[in-house]
């Protein structure tokens, strides 16, 4: 009995010694301040940070924050946020939460930057190694859509897929862009008919920033993600522009324009208009070859949002068009002409999208850390087209519902998401004299276990069952390892499966464009890789500013992969699944930091690894860029 009362002794002591080193809380702001009724709600985005130190962090979608203490007597606290007024508040060491209003600064007379956050950092906190691309960091770039928004990233690549559609592609691990999940406010997207011309469907104006990270992702975002992922957050109907306008012109006589305006209807409700247009009319040909250099385009788009913001209960919903036509070929080419051998070569892609989505959330009010939420989204892409004597028209119609619950085990250090997912799509296609259909229905489950020691661990651990209707019942397991060797030293590593089902055609249409001739060889089985990797974080003072250095190495091993191969013949294209090894190894280290004052260097190193069999025979993925710098 006296063994067991020091015991307890102990571990009471130990318990609170681990909690007196961190600080929790919420940062909240006031929806309408100028009205009598004030309505409290949570600020996302929000900086928070210790003065005089490096230490900080941002407020997550709910507003809340974790920090560990500063080794200071008397710590400050240090919230802002833009548009409203700093708050500061003293911090003593027994304290372990805290709330935080933020109030609107309306009689903003003067500014002063007292510190500047980072146009991309890594969250400390994030067992997930991702990187994160603020609206800071997007405006280094020439800008005007998504494919040229990783311009100043050293971890993904795009390129051109053919210089004739002026189709681009990403890659990050050494691997194509179909391995990397796109997400648009965490809902798949860009995938199957967009797959070719996607990357151009968002402006660079509609967007608050893009995390990427590398290697598998959560369970609760489906299964897909195997070499990395890639969300793309719009900016909100609450927090965004009343008012936002921008054109761009340029050599080649492109022309854009957009337009974005915000309302705040009352103190629950918002709503946000996104207009695009942009026009390529003049040939270009400045090499001589007599065909285009790049496509001519013509692209409208519009978006409309909306959000509601209770005291417990979140949905937003929205819905996007776009209308483009895309011409490409010989200088000579026209759309009026009749196609046969004797005429110009050409091609036209005309293209109707239509995304509808809506998402909903509550937060239970008297359990912390508990929350259900939905999220459905509805696609329809239509596509008429033609490469040269090749004509290809197509329609998709997509899909997607994710129920989630998220609650905790005991306390809040163990946490858990599950939920129930939905996935349909069904592809109509005729090229030529021959019909490629397909219908897919994927249901699944997935359970997703969280586990945080403080600021020295996190684990998460996830697992999901899916059952596809073509290729039955598959499992994903997945793993994701933060640990803190020091306050300023962090390792992190994960491991899991990744599946996708590859569409042939319509992933791959703009092969089209080319003189080959396609085969496919064998029905197209579901690919499969597993992904692992190891990266490093080390954060270092230099000259009262942070440098922060970074390594990494994933590899990824494919079960199955769906083969593209143009070596067996120089007239044809060969389809078929991977007989043999493919693989990827990609290495990169980095170094950020901020010379002076708002110059920014950053500077990276990394190669790429990547085999593949093709025709009997293990070789270099071709096309590849095996080093940059």
């Amino acid at each position: 009995m006296y063994l067991k009362t020091i015991f307890t002794a102990i571990l009471v002591g130990v318990i609170t010694l681990t909690y007196s080193q961190q600080l929790s809380g919420i940062v909240y702001h006031l929806d309408e301040p100028e009205q009598d009724h004030q309505h409290q709600a949570p600020l996302p985005g929000a900086n928070v940070y210790w003065a005089n130190t490096t230490q900080g962090t941002t407020t997550n979608a709910d507003g809340e924050f974790l920090l560990e203490f500063p080794q200071q007597d008397d710590p400050v606290l240090v919230i802002s946020y833009i548009g409203y007024t700093n708050d500061s508040v003293h911090i003593n060491h027994g304290q372990h939460e805290i709330e935080i209003i933020l109030e609107v600064n309306n009689t903003l007379k003067e500014v002063v930057i007292t510190n500047k956050a980072p146009g991309t950092f890594v969250s400390r906190l994030d067992p997930i190694h991702t990187q994160h691309i603020t609206g800071a960091e997007l405006q280094k770039a020439a800008c005007c859509n998504l494919s040229e928004s990783f311009e100043t990233n050293a971890s993904v690549d795009v390129s051109y897929s053919d210089a004739v559609t002026g189709a681009k592609q990403i890659q990050l691990l050494g691997l194509r862009g179909t391995y990397s999940q796109i997400m648009t406010e965490n809902i798949p997207n860009l995938r199957g008919l967009a797959t070719s011309f996607g990357l151009g469907y968002i402006p660079g104006s509609w967007m608050e920033s893009i995390q990427v990270s590398k290697g598998t992702s959560a369970v609760r975002n489906g299964y897909e993600a195997i070499a990395g992922q890639i969300n793309i957050e719009y900016l909100k109907p609450d927090l965004a522009d009343k008012l936002f306008l921008n054109a761009y012109v340029n050599m080649h006589g492109k022309i854009e324009g957009n337009a974005i305006s915000a309302f705040k209807i009352n103190k629950k409700w918002s709503t946000a208009i996104f207009a695009h247009a942009e026009n390529l009319s003049n040939k270009v040909d400045d090499n001589g070859d007599s065909f285009l250099d790049m496509p001519l385009v013509r692209q409208f788009n519009i978006f409309n949002r909306w959000k509601y913001q209770g005291d417990h209960f979140i949905t937003q919903f929205g819905f996007k068009v776009l209308d483009e036509n895309r011409t490409g070929g010989q200088m000579d080419f026209s759309t009026d002409m009749v196609r046969d051998t004797s005429k110009p070569y050409g091609i036209n892609v005309k293209t109707r999208r239509y995304e509808a989505f809506w998402k909903a959330g509550y937060i239970f009010e008297n359990r912390p850390a508990t929350s259900m939420a939905m999220i459905q989204n509805f696609t329809h892409h239509k596509q008429n087209s033609y490469f040269g004597l090749n004509n290809y028209d197509a329609e998709e119609n997509s899909y997607y519902l994710n129920l989630l619950f998220q609650s905790y085990i005991g306390n809040t250090r163990h946490s858990f998401t599950t939920g129930f997912s939905f996935e349909m799509n069904n592809y109509f296609e005729n090229l030529n004299d021959s019909a490629f259909n397909m219908q897919e229905r994927v249901p699944g489950v997935f359970f997703e276990y969280t586990y945080k020691l403080d600021e020295k661990l996190s684990i998460i651990a996830g697992i999901r069952g899916d059952y596809h209707n073509i290729f039955g019942a598959f499992v994903t397991p997945r793993f994701h390892l933060r640990y803190a060797i020091t306050e300023r030293t962090i390792l992190r590593a994960s491991a899991g499966l990744g599946y996708r089902t590859a569409n042939v055609i319509a992933e791959n249409n703009t092969m089209l464009a080319s003189s080959r001739h396609l085969f496919i060889v064998e029905e197209p089985r579901q690919e499969q890789a597993f992904n692992s990797g190891i990266s490093i974080t080390q954060y270092v003072d230099v000259l009262g500013r942070e440098l922060r250095l970074s390594a990494d190495v994933y590899y990824t091993n494919f079960q199955n992969q769906l083969i593209l191969d143009f070596d067996r013949d120089p007239q044809a294209i060969y389809i078929y699944n991977l007989d043999g090894r493919s693989y990827s190894t990609a290495y990169q280290a980095e170094a950020s930091y901020e010379l002076i004052h708002r110059l920014d260097v950053t500077l990276a190193f990394r190669y790429n690894d990547v085999k593949m069999t093709t025709n009997n025979e293990l070789q270099d993925k071709a096309l590849l860029n095996k080093y940059k710098g």
